[in-house]
């Protein structure tokens, strides 16, 4: 493993091994969300209504799994399918109150357990991991070309920090991580 790239393809091995741990956190605290619904919900929750159509675009995701993946949610009252308030002919799907809550239930458990992680860690490195990540993330939406929306640096009045709209993939042409350094959309495989 002298290849700095072969140390870091075995700790991103170690940590998809680890990471499901982080939803034993939230099991634990009795917030738990299906893998699948925490994510689609913190994409609803950093971008706003968002249709099926819209959805695979921004996930790469199949529709047929989407569908399978939104009803469960509908079923579970995690979020809501309403018209476009635009008028268009898709419907919309926004969070419920129901998911709101379970959602930052369980994003909660998720910062506990990383705080119990990284309880010893400076502030210092606390900001340049997490810088790290943020660009490691970056690149590999270029690459897809599909970036996800990031939260900004300021919080918000309720304290949550909002979504960075040029990382939006309703916006990925106007954002430089969109793109590969040839300039062209990139082209990893689907999830």
């Amino acid at each position: 493993m002298d290849e700095p790239t072969h140390l870091i393809e075995y700790e991103t091995m170690l940590l998809s091994r680890h990471r499901p741990r982080a939803f034993l956190w939230a099991e634990h605290e009795g917030c738990q969300l299906e893998r699948s619904a925490y994510f689609l919900l913190r994409r609803l929750q950093m971008e706003g209504l968002m249709s099926i159509g819209q959805l695979s675009e921004a996930t790469g995701l199949e529709v047929s799994t989407l569908n399978r993946q939104t009803s469960a949610m509908l079923r579970g009252g995690l979020v809501e399918r309403i018209p476009d308030p635009e008028g268009g002919m898709a419907r919309k799907f926004r969070i419920s109150a129901e998911g709101e809550r379970r959602l930052d239930a369980h994003r909660e458990a998720n910062i506990r357990g990383l705080e119990k992680v990284l309880t010893d860690w400076s502030p210092e490195d606390l900001a340049a991991f997490a810088a790290y990540l943020t660009r490691f993330n970056a690149d590999i939406e270029s690459l897809e070309g599909r970036p996800w929306p990031h939260p900004t640096e300021e919080p918000t009045a309720n304290g949550e920090v909002a979504a960075d709209p040029s990382r939006s993939s309703h916006g990925a042409e106007h954002h430089p991580a969109a793109r590969t350094s040839s300039g062209r959309q990139g082209d990893l495989p689907d999830q």
